[in-house]
């Protein structure tokens, strides 16, 4: 199923609504925390309209948020609600979370490093690096075509719900066994020829990267991204299903049958689920520093930066619609493209169960946005309406 990302967040945001009432286990709280905000310096003058979109945490969609603005204007940072509904913590917005799928980007950066270094080429293929991972019946598959999500290879087919994927939040998964439970099963589409955004590409770019490395897909993120863009809390999660030092929790709105809901604490959860694709740990200045540095060219070489702004010239993978509706991709190798009012942003999303969270900015870096929301339903097809004002707040002219 394809995600929805920031694009489908911003078109819909007029149209969503806070939900009135608290689940009752975070009803119970004593006291709202209204939105706080270090001023680093020059207040942007988006500044106050971000302050309203994140007010009145913790709510039913989201306990809590962060939410970081940069560029030209000013830098801003604020926080709302509880980073533990339990004890009733105030986040103070350098708690870590779960980035979620912003992995993509750091997986992007480290492959692109890489070819730039000429230890693999992107119109390389994976019969090539992998051989036998694939079936033999399969097209052969380039490199750029798993950044860019036109592989059409098919999605790993784990059960989706709530429910099942609760019951396995501390298994720890093989990366290869993920890769082979989705190649048993036809392709999509001809490789090149539509879109389709999911992690089965980027968890075999990890296994890439370890090929032609000889080393392992963590230490790579850590040894070419992590240190050298300064992300002193950002690390790859590995099997741990902890999140090390002071963090937000995470937390599920749960359904009964007799209609009635509670929230579930997913805080802790193994993310080897996710790997290559979702399982980093970071903080919103992390994210603001990284994507800073991504943009000027501190991080992927200028030559192979270009891919990350360049989208695709093919539809959207859309195998029920009418071809003659088909979207146009949106997404690059690592990167999104967004259009927010009049300002096309590019940027990430990411979300695991009890955390959504993105970062975007203009190519000249004179807008920036990174957040993190607690959201309740965080995996959910129905954008949450916090993160939807927060992003058009963040972008509005």
């Amino acid at each position: 199923m394809r995600r929805k990302g920031i694009t489908a967040v911003a078109i819909t945001v007029a149209a969503m609504s806070v939900a009135a009432t608290l689940s009752s286990a975070a009803a119970s709280s004593p006291t709202e925390p209204g939105p706080s905000a270090a001023v680093a310096e020059r207040v942007p003058p988006n500044a106050e309209a971000i302050r309203e979109a994140m007010a009145g945490l913790p709510s039913a969609e989201a306990t809590a948020a962060q939410v970081r603005l940069g560029g030209k204007g000013g830098r801003w940072s604020g926080t709302s609600g509880e980073a533990d509904i339990r004890t009733h913590r105030a986040p103070k917005g350098d708690e870590r979370f779960r980035a979620g799928s912003i992995t993509k980007t750091f997986t992007a950066a480290v492959v692109l490093q890489l070819a730039h270094e000429g230890k693999l080429k992107l119109d390389g293929t994976v019969q090539h690096y992998l051989p036998g991972l694939l079936p033999a019946g399969y097209p052969e598959i380039r490199i750029s075509q798993l950044l860019n999500y036109t592989s059409g290879l098919p999605s790993a087919g784990l059960p989706a719900d709530f429910d099942w994927q609760y019951a396995h939040r501390f298994t720890a998964w093989d990366h290869r066994e993920l890769v082979r439970r989705a190649v048993g099963r036809p392709m999509e589409f001809t490789p090149g020829t539509r879109q389709h955004y999911s992690n089965i590409g980027y968890n075999v770019l990890g296994l890439i990267i370890e090929e032609v490395t000889g080393r392992s897909y963590e230490r790579e993120v850590r040894d070419r991204v992590i240190e050298p863009a300064g992300l002193e809390n950002t690390y790859s999660a590995g099997d741990d299903p902890r999140i090390r030092g002071r963090h937000t929790r995470g937390y599920q709105t749960v359904k009964a049958g007799d209609g009635s809901s509670r929230l579930v604490d997913v805080t802790e959860w193994n993310q080897s689920i996710t790997w290559a694709s979702g399982d980093l740990v970071t903080t919103t200045a992390d994210l603001e520093r990284f994507s800073s540095a991504l943009f000027r060219g501190r991080v992927v070489p200028k030559p192979e930066l270009k891919l990350m702004f360049t989208v695709p010239d093919v539809p959207v993978h859309n195998p029920d619609g009418d071809p003659a509706e088909d979207e146009k991709a949106t997404h690059t190798s690592g990167l999104t493209r967004v259009e927010v009012g009049k300002t096309v942003v590019y940027g990430k999303t990411g979300g695991r169960y009890g955390y959504l969270n993105g970062f975007g900015a203009t190519e000249d870096l004179s807008r920036t946005l990174v957040y993190s929301v607690n959201s309740t339903d965080a995996k959910s097809e129905t954008p949450t309406a916090v993160v939807g004002r927060i992003i058009e707040a963040g972008f509005r002219e």
